[in-house]
């Protein structure tokens, strides 16, 4: 049961999880140039995302467990230890010399382990502090404070690589994680009932397998897991195309590539403070289908402008950005609503890795196809597909029941 302090837990919860967003941000930029600059090589770059998300990818939905079973608190005081940990194996390193590359392919590797088990565990615990009826509000809120890191880290890191040894980047990550580790240990948290005692608990595939026969049984959730994957097969490529849009069809300089970027985290600010101020008074099923028809469409209006549209893209990206947080915010906020809260971990985990094998399959669809196509027709048919995958979320009539569910 929460507390009537709870939006002071809920605060004090995110602003730890919001400064060590931010100095991650800024590391994980500072890396990618760091290794730019050192090898020069789109293969190594390419290799070090991969190995960033594969643990993620494969162990999600085991790791899922393990959250349930736990103190959701503990698993992220721990994950977050560990992430620390490695920060301080990197800086030590810097002692006897440059960093090679494969030490910090090693730790991104590592590093994922614990941001597989962070971040569901982190979802999972938001419904012992938020009450049921304010979970849609406060998904907002928790999304404000993650685009505000997307607005800061660009800016931030660029001065700080430019100024700093990149060891003192890595420990600027660790301070960050530290001081969110020491808030949510300050957090009183009730013991839940998930919680068991060693004896009670069943073989780890088992529960696994508990974690899907509650998907199934809770109408709307395996419908909103699929979308969920199809949104992101659009999503991910087209973020990770928008530099090269800007620069080589738009003409575009380095620069107006970083304003762009900042103009769609803005818009997610200002998306994540409006879902914050709607809270349970939008309908989610509306919400869910017009978030990717905004986002779907401003990709497709986007592939029809010629070169010289560079400000009109830059405009439709702020309703791009706006839009993203009413999908987000809200499936999150319908899972903690439906899920019963023994399986949040399960969920959540399930979800994250469903997204992580749809990014490297979408990555390597956009990066073969756009080399023939062109990079302004991929975005042309991306927000085709993703205005048709608007168009569908209402129609499905498990999803349309789930999400007219009151927030009792």
């Amino acid at each position: 049961m929460q507390s009537q302090n709870w939006k002071t837990k809920f605060a004090i919860l995110w602003c730890g999880q919001a400064v060590s967003l931010l100095t991650s941000s800024i590391l994980q930029m500072s890396i990618v140039w760091y290794m730019t600059q050192k090898t020069g090589s789109a293969a190594v770059l390419s290799f070090a995302t991969l190995v960033g998300f594969v643990p993620q990818a494969v162990l999600g939905t085991f790791i899922g467990v393990f959250i349930d079973r736990h103190s959701r608190k503990k698993i992220m005081i721990l994950a977050d230890s560990f992430i620390a940990a490695l920060g301080v194996v990197l800086a030590a390193r810097t002692l006897f010399g440059e960093i090679p590359i494969w030490l910090i392919l090693v730790v991104l590797f590592l590093r994922s382990f614990g941001s597989a088990f962070h971040y569901p565990a982190l979802q999972a615990l938001t419904p012992a502090i938020v009450p049921r009826e304010s979970l849609t509000k406060y998904a907002g809120y928790a999304q404000s404070f993650e685009a505000i890191s997307l607005i800061l880290s660009p800016a931030l890191a660029a001065v700080l690589f430019s100024a700093w040894d990149l060891n003192a980047i890595i420990l600027l990550d660790v301070a960050g994680a530290i001081f969110a580790i020491v808030l949510l240990a300050a957090l009183p948290i009730p013991k839940q009932p998930h919680e068991e005692q060693p004896h009670a608990r069943k073989h780890v595939l088992h529960e696994t397998a508990d974690g899907f026969r509650i998907l199934r049984q809770v109408k709307g959730m395996t419908a909103l897991l699929v979308i969920g994957a199809a949104y992101a097969i659009v999503y991910f490529p087209i973020g990770t195309l928008y530099p090269l849009i800007t620069m080589t069809y738009f003409g575009g300089t380095i620069a107006q590539s970083g304003t762009v970027e900042v103009i769609f985290a803005a818009g997610s600010l200002l998306g994540s403070l409006a879902l914050g101020g709607l809270g349970n008074r939008i309908s989610k099923i509306g919400a869910l289908s017009i978030s990717v028809a905004v986002y779907g469409g401003g990709v497709l209006l986007t592939g029809l402008l010629p070169p010289g549209g560079l400000r009109t893209f830059m405009l439709l990206s702020v309703f791009m950005g706006i839009s993203v947080p009413f999908y987000t915010g809200v499936e999150t906020a319908i899972f903690q609503m439906q899920i019963p809260e023994e399986y949040l971990g399960r969920i959540f985990s399930l979800s994250s890795s469903v997204s992580m094998v749809a990014m490297p399959l979408s990555l390597v669809l956009s990066g073969s196809f756009v080399e023939i196509i062109g990079v302004d027709n991929w975005f042309l048919y991306s927000g085709i597909f993703a205005v048709l995958l608007a168009v569908t979320i209402p129609l499905i009539p498990s999803l349309r029941h789930c999400c007219r569910q009151k927030e009792e």
